[in-house]
């Protein structure tokens, strides 16, 4: 169901813990509670259970390959059956895609043409542009995969068209305060606040490579953080 990591985003004062993040001009708003979706099962059940958005990836391109992940007929599907509850649908396009897997993300993009994404989900600034030319009506949400730890991180990447940026998961809460203040107000952040906290920092890891063969920067880390080792 809503397994794994779950995702909130809070620009605004409020009193909700550990999703509070305080923004410069001390508007309020609601917080957004994101949950991973891996199929068209999960997605109902993240809706049915409260969640206002879900994040969900092709049969390419995303970080989660145990995932069963969508076709692309059944990414319009999914976006359909969100926005008729009111919700909404990232794709996370958050692997660093290496040169011979362009001409495939392309096409991948091209075939997306119509369909009504409420965001792109991109680590990579190749991707970024790329999705910028070939989708540039649909919004820019930067991925924990990019190691945002400051707000010159930030704004440079509000700089690139990101409208969002996704924390990266090792900051603690006073840091994401700090940062905040710091970050022009129309730019959204967003945190995790539950799941996996890996070894080294924003997903970069090395030792699923090493140990088992499984890249980790390409969706199929096999959590080496979490063998018991004693």
């Amino acid at each position: 169901m809503m397994y794994n990591e779950t995702v909130v985003r809070k620009s605004s004062t409020g009193k909700n813990g550990f999703a509070t993040v305080q923004s410069p001009a001390k508007e309020k708003t609601m917080t957004e509670l994101l949950s991973p979706a891996g199929n068209m099962e999960k997605l109902r059940a993240a809706f049915l259970y409260g969640a206002d958005a879900v994040y969900c990836a092709g049969k390419a391109f995303g970080m989660r390959q145990a995932a069963d992940n969508f076709e692309t007929d059944e990414l319009y599907e999914a976006v359909r059956y969100a926005h008729a509850l009111e919700k909404k649908l990232y794709l996370t396009l958050n692997t660093l895609p290496g040169w011979r897997e362009y001409d495939q993300l392309e096409q991948f993009l091209y075939d997306l043409k119509g369909c009504p994404l409420d965001g792109m989900i991109i680590a990579d600034p190749g991707v970024l542009i790329l999705a910028k030319k070939l989708l540039p009506e649909v919004p820019v949400h930067i991925s924990t995969q990019a190691g945002a730890v400051s707000h010159a991180d930030c704004t440079f990447w509000q700089n690139l068209g990101a409208t969002r940026v996704v924390l990266a998961r090792e900051l603690s809460l006073q840091e994401i305060r700090e940062m905040r203040a710091k970050i022009p107000a129309e730019l959204e952040i967003e945190t995790f606040c539950h799941g996996a906290m890996c070894v080294s920092y924003s997903g970069r890891c090395l030792l699923s490579n090493y140990m088992t063969g499984r890249d980790s920067n390409r969706g199929a880390c096999a959590q080496p953080c979490r063998y018991q080792y004693a």
